[in-house]
């Protein structure tokens, strides 16, 4: 994982740092709607996106985004390679934010899925994400792997930069809101109730608040 990072110059400096940078790259996937999003906004609204503003406050400032930002789960398996890192200060706290920008995509395979006969290092990589989040293991099959680890990135990166919450944000760019019922799956296992447009959240084992939400954007930029 580099530690060096060098500012973007528009939303085509995304493409490059794709795991499949031909493949993702399309009008209308995740990827460069997002992108085109997030760049067209950085000098507006505290440098977010307004559904992403609105979710943290009409304070909320964008310290620094880092597209594509790869986090280590503390193991020699494959990092955790979020479409966004943020840092964002609203209500004069700091908050380590990963984004996962979705329009049709699902959130990859269930538990039951990855987890099918798991070799040790997959049984202690769950282990370890489930006793960071503060869930029992095993978690539930049904649920989906990349919602754990994307969650994990955020703690893990708020406690490298000492930041006083994290936050895992959906930014959709679904007309139909698809895979909200995954999400909020998902965020009953915290004793959650999901909300479009509204930040929820829990008090970690670290006293860290963990804070979700799913944004709605512009569906403009799916032509982008």
């Amino acid at each position: 994982m580099s530690k060096f990072y060098i500012p973007t110059l528009g939303a085509q400096s995304w493409q490059a740092l794709l795991a499949e940078p031909t493949k993702q790259w399309k009008t209308s996937y995740s990827a460069r709607t997002l992108a085109y999003s997030w760049e067209c906004e950085k000098n507006k609204n505290g440098g977010l996106p307004p559904e992403i503003a609105e979710l943290f406050g009409h304070d909320a400032e964008l310290l620094i985004a880092i597209p594509e930002h790869r986090v280590s789960l503390g193991d020699v398996g494959r990092e955790s390679q979020s479409d966004v890192f943020a840092i964002i200060r609203a209500n004069n706290r700091t908050v380590a934010v990963t984004v996962e920008g979705k329009v049709s995509e699902s959130f990859g395979p269930t538990i039951k899925d990855w987890y099918t006969d798991p070799s040790p290092g997959k049984q202690k990589r769950l282990a370890f994400l489930c006793e960071l989040l503060g869930l029992q293991f095993p978690p539930p099959d049904d649920l989906h792997y990349q919602l754990f680890h994307r969650t994990a990135s955020a703690v893990l990166e708020a406690n490298r930069f000492k930041t006083d919450d994290a936050a895992m944000i959906v930014h959709s760019f679904s007309p139909k809101n698809k895979w909200f019922e995954a999400y909020a799956d998902f965020l009953n296992l915290f004793g959650l109730s999901a909300k479009w447009g509204q930040l929820v959240g829990k008090k970690l084992p670290s006293g860290r608040t963990l804070q979700f939400g799913w944004a709605k954007g512009d569906p403009r930029f799916l032509k982008a």
